[in-house]
């Protein structure tokens, strides 16, 4: 076990950005609300899966909706707190311990303002190894975790609990209810025992994030490629090196939807390489050809800093580097491709492996 300072919010929150794929929220609006929730309360208790008795009652705690409009709008300590508090509460138990959903971007950072406020120890862990845009896409769905009950909270304090029939019901009815509560809301769901945290989650994914955001700061130090370092790192292949020269994209039933083209800087990867996204990039096309796809990670990090540029950051003329790296192994099943594989998101091709 280890605690969590504000001195770590740099390095965590530049790796959650990376693991992001492009979406899961800016993590710089996450890292403020931690470090508000981390001086206000105290560090935060980080524990590895073995470390987790098999009784424990560990809930996820997210930001659900569009990562543009979060931006506009962050959320407050008492939102982020409520929804576990309500959780428990429903369930009629005491919380042990706090889940991320998804390591990468906001929701790597909000469970650690929830634990502050809480006073609870955070899982060094999560259900996805990246992030995914909805409920029901993680490890623990895909095993019979299921989104019931769900409490949800906005920051005016509306607050509710849900009791879907399924994750992709809890999926449809949070999204809606997301739009209608300004496109941001924060959710608290997916209960486990120690033992089945153990056997669903991705192990240490919460460490990976100081260690890339490490690795950047070593590289930058040293004058060597940041890119180059987290390649290394997520045991990656660099797949382009471009200007954007146009972006898309629009919001839409909660999601931040579109593409951005780039033109080459390095004629050697290719001349010209086309991301799609829902939130988080989903496929990558290099010269009409598909070059990535999910559930792969695809991130696009700025060529001289090796920083991770989110979907609602990307700008015209921005030099990019388009990296991609191996998702955790149990993401390339058979049903876990018919769950998040680019025929789920609505692109007729196959998955290509990085």
């Amino acid at each position: 076990m280890r605690e969590i300072r504000p001195e770590d919010l740099d390095n965590i929150s530049r790796g959650a950005a990376i693991l992001g794929t492009g979406g899961g929220g800016d993590p710089y609006i996450g890292r403020l609300t931690a470090e508000a929730a981390l001086r206000q309360f105290g560090p935060v208790r980080l524990m590895d899966l073995d470390e987790i008795g098999d009784d424990a009652l560990a809930v996820a705690v997210a930001m659900v909706g569009s990562p543009t409009v979060f931006l506009e709008k962050p959320p407050t300590l008492q939102q982020i707190a409520s929804a576990p508090r309500l959780l428990a509460s429903h369930l009629g138990r005491e919380l042990t311990h706090l889940i991320c959903a998804e390591v990468g971007g906001v929701n790597s950072l909000i469970p650690m303002a929830a634990a502050a406020v809480l006073g609870l120890p955070l899982v060094n862990a999560d259900g996805m190894g990246r992030a995914f845009p909805k409920i029901g896409m993680s490890i623990p769905a895909m095993n019979g975790i299921r989104a019931n009950p769900l409490a949800l909270a906005d920051e005016k304090g509306n607050h509710s609990i849900v009791l879907p029939i399924s994750n992709a019901w809890a999926e449809r009815i949070t999204r809606s209810t997301a739009v209608d509560l300004g496109c941001a809301i924060i959710v608290s769901t997916s209960a486990m025992s120690g033992q089945q945290a153990r056997e669903f989650m991705v192990p240490a994914t919460l460490s990976l994030c100081s260690e890339l955001g490490s690795a950047l700061e070593q590289a930058r130090a040293g004058k060597s490629d940041p890119v180059a370092a987290v390649v290394e790192k997520l045991g990656g292949t660099r797949l382009f090196t471009g200007k954007v020269i146009d972006v898309s994209r629009r919001t839409e039933s909660g999601f931040t939807l579109g593409e951005v083209r780039l033109a080459a800087l390095d004629t050697g990867l290719g001349s010209e390489m086309v991301l799609r996204f829902q939130n988080e990039y989903l496929v990558a096309e290099l010269d009409d050809a598909v070059a990535a796809t999910t559930p792969d990670l695809i991130c696009t990090l700025d060529t001289a800093t090796g920083n991770a540029i989110t979907v609602e950051r990307l700008r015209f003329g921005q030099r990019l580097s388009v990296i991609s790296a191996p998702a955790d192994p149990r993401w390339h099943s058979a049903d876990a491709i018919s769950l998040v594989g680019p025929r789920s998101f609505g692109y007729d091709i196959d998955p290509v492996r990085a």
